[in-house]
């Protein structure tokens, strides 16, 4: 539990740090030889993470959802309907990512 504590804090420092110098390079303005320069590089990399992070922790939530449904339906099948519900709830967590990394990629000019 404390390693993906710690994992947890990384990642989120990661993406403020990211997101930050993604903010200020974005209100700089482009080079004039026609790229897109640092600032679009850097919102690109913060989507990238905002969808990753959403996926990988869809997956792990979705793993322990599922292992622990799988016990349950082995002593009582009844409650298969419930179930399901709580392995559709972490799906949202992708959406979500989705939807910030959506927004950040409209953030690139």
């Amino acid at each position: 539990m404390r390693k993906v504590v710690s994992v947890s804090v990384f990642a989120l420092l990661a993406v403020a740090v990211i997101a930050g110098a993604a903010q200020a390079a974005a209100e700089e303005p482009a080079a004039p030889t026609g790229g897109l320069g640092l600032g679009a590089g850097m919102l690109a990399l913060a989507a990238a993470l905002a969808l990753g992070l959403g996926a990988l922790g869809t997956a792990w939530a979705q793993a322990r959802i599922g292992s622990a449904a799988a016990g349950a339906m082995a002593e009582r099948p009844e409650i298969g309907g419930r179930l399901l519900i709580f392995l559709a709830l972490p799906e949202t967590m992708i959406i979500l990512g989705f939807l910030v990394a959506f927004f950040i990629i409209g953030r690139i000019r």
